[in-house]
This record gives structure tokens, C-alpha cells and sequence, in this order.
């Protein structure tokens, strides 16, 4: 009796003394973070994103990131479309979210698709920083609009490029269809200005939620709108065609958000910036595939991300 009661006294101070380490690392900065914790333990944020899966998992992304580091957020990531998000942003109902180089230049900005500047993101950053909205360096993946069509249609007719395409379309007009969504039907740097740089139209435009596009290239339409770093053109057996006349403008991905909460939260930009340099076109298109194919929630594919590479303890 005594034997088992000296042995269960040791193992209760063992307990106590692990309970004591544990505490004490619980209470020291985040090392992944840069000392952001103790800057943003005050700090209330909300998060937007876009509708679409990579906008809301590079959301989810900031927002589980911001939440290590001790910010309190508020999530309003999936508002539909790109100038409804932007006017969250100025009005201030959201603090951040990630955009596009190209987007900036033509939605926001206003320029046209014709004179485009070499360096797209500090030309974007250094205008919008007008609008009192700053640019987080951008990651290493681009995300651009492109065109696709199955690929034994593509295979069969010979179209690699979107100028194989117009051959195609104008000898055979009953094949001419494109399935797109209602942004990119309306945007200059979408279907008005590609069919004016390619000097064509499709024979018919048919609308759907930019969800439902990828399924449907090859039965409601032969063409469709894709976007070049989203799993479903694999999962779907898509070619996505050459821009052989680069109408399509780099659209680099970006975090933007209020100059004034950057001033305030200085250490945002450090927390966020090894995390952007990681995501890469393989890896948000990973990511993309996680949620698109797989049907996991973009928050639960974001924190084992994060974990993964080191930015959460």
C-alpha cells in the first residue's frame, strides 16, 4: 500500500511539473510570427475574400494566421464579386483581403488592357496607395483567366490556342458556345475585351455561377471560362488554351488592406509575408484541389497548411 501511494505521488508531481513547463511555453512570443503576438493581442480584425475557392481559402489562410498571432477576427470571407468585396474594404466593413494584380489595374483602377506596365504590382500598389490601400507583397502564383475545352475536343479539331479557337468557332458556329460567369462576361479584361483583342465573338454566351462552369465545358458548352490555377482543369480532363496574343493580364496574387490598420498593425506585413512567399502556384493549386475535389472546408485546409510549414504552434 504504501509502495503504490509513494509511486502515486511521483506520478502526481511529475503531472504538476509538465503542467508547470507547459504553462510557461504557452506565455512566450510565437517565434513563427516575429513577436506579432504581443502587437496583435489588442488587435480586432475582419477578413473578406471573394466568392470563389481560392479567395476564400487565402481568406481563411489570413485569418487563421492573424489568429495565432493573438488578433481577435471576425470572418466575412465568400462576398460575391470583385467590386462589392473592394467597396467592403474602402467603407471599412472588412479590413483585408487578397486580390489580383490585374484586377487592381483594370476593376479598380480603371486603366484599360492596352497599356499594361511592366512592373504590373508596384505600378497597382503605388496608385492604389492613393486610396489609402496598401499592397502586401505579393505571393509567387499568378492566377489568370484563361479559356479551356475538353481535351479529346481539343485533340480532334487541333485548337491549342485561343486562335485555334477563332479559326475553329467562325468555320463552325453551331460549336461556338462558352459557358461563363457573370463577372467575366461583363469585365473588359474578361470575354468583351478578349473577343475585341481576337476580333470574334462566340457564337453563344450561356451564364452560370463560375462553380458550375468547369462541369459543364464539353456538355451545355464547348468553351469555358476556367481560371489557370484551379484543380478542376485536371479534374475535369480540361485543355486550357494558349493566349497566344497575351491578352490576359498577369494577375499575381496579393493581400490589400487599409493603410490605416497596416499603420496600427504594423506587424501584419511580417506575419503575412514568409506566408505569402510560400504559396506558389503548385501549392494553392493544391490547396484549390483540397477543397474543390476532396470537399474539405477551406478553414480546416488552411490551418493544416499553416502547421505543415511551420506558421502555427
Amino acid at each position: 500500500m504504501n509502495a503504490i501511494t509513494s509511486k502515486t505521488k511521483k506520478i502526481i508531481a511529475l503531472a504538476a511539473g509538465l503542467t508547470l513547463l507547459l504553462t510557461g511555453c504557452a506565455g512566450e512570443p510565437n517565434a513563427n510570427t516575429d513577436g506579432g503576438d504581443a502587437e496583435l493581442a489588442d488587435a480586432s480584425l475582419t477578413v473578406g475574400s471573394k466568392e470563389f475557392v481560392e479567395s476564400i481559402l487565402l481568406g481563411q489562410i489570413t485569418a487563421v494566421a492573424l489568429e495565432n498571432a493573438g488578433a481577435s477576427i471576425e470572418d466575412k470571407t465568400g462576398i460575391t464579386g470583385s467590386a462589392t468585396v473592394r467597396e467592403a474594404l474602402q467603407t471599412g466593413e472588412i479590413d483585408m483581403y487578397w486580390d489580383y494584380t490585374g484586377t487592381g489595374w483594370v476593376n479598380i483602377l480603371g486603366n484599360t488592357t492596352e497599356e499594361v506596365p511592366e512592373d504590373l504590382y508596384a505600378a497597382v500598389a503605388e496608385a492604389d496607395a492613393e486610396n489609402s490601400i496598401a499592397w502586401l507583397e505579393p505571393a509567387p502564383f499568378e492566377n489568370t483567366y484563361a479559356i479551356a475545352v475538353p481535351e479529346d475536343f481539343a485533340e480532334e479539331n487541333n485548337i491549342a490556342a485561343i486562335s485555334d479557337a477563332v479559326t475553329f468557332i467562325q468555320e463552325n458556329p453551331d460549336q461556338g458556345s462558352i459557358c461563363a460567369a457573370s463577372e467575366f462576361i461583363n469585365r473588359d479584361d474578361g470575354l468583351p475585351g478578349l473577343q475585341e483583342a481576337y476580333g470574334f465573338e462566340f457564337s453563344e454566351v450561356v451564364e452560370l455561377d463560375l462553380n458550375l462552369v468547369y462541369a459543364q465545358i464539353g456538355k451545355e458548352c464547348f468553351f469555358g471560362e476556367v481560371t489557370s490555377t484551379d484543380a478542376r482543369n485536371l479534374a475535369n480532363d480540361l485543355t486550357v488554351l494558349e493566349d497566344d496574343l497575351s491578352f490576359f493580364l498577369e494577375y499575381q496574387g496579393a493581400m490589400t488592406l487599409r493603410q490605416e490598420t497596416l499603420d496600427e498593425y504594423p506587424a501584419i506585413a511580417n506575419i503575412m509575408a514568409p506566408i505569402s512567399e510560400a504559396l506558389t502556384a503548385d501549392v494553392i493549386t493544391e490547396l484549390n484541389g483540397q477543397v474543390d475535389l476532396e470537399g474539405q472546408r477551406p478553414k480546416d485546409v488552411a490551418e493544416k497548411w499553416l502547421e505543415s510549414e511551420g506558421f502555427l504552434e
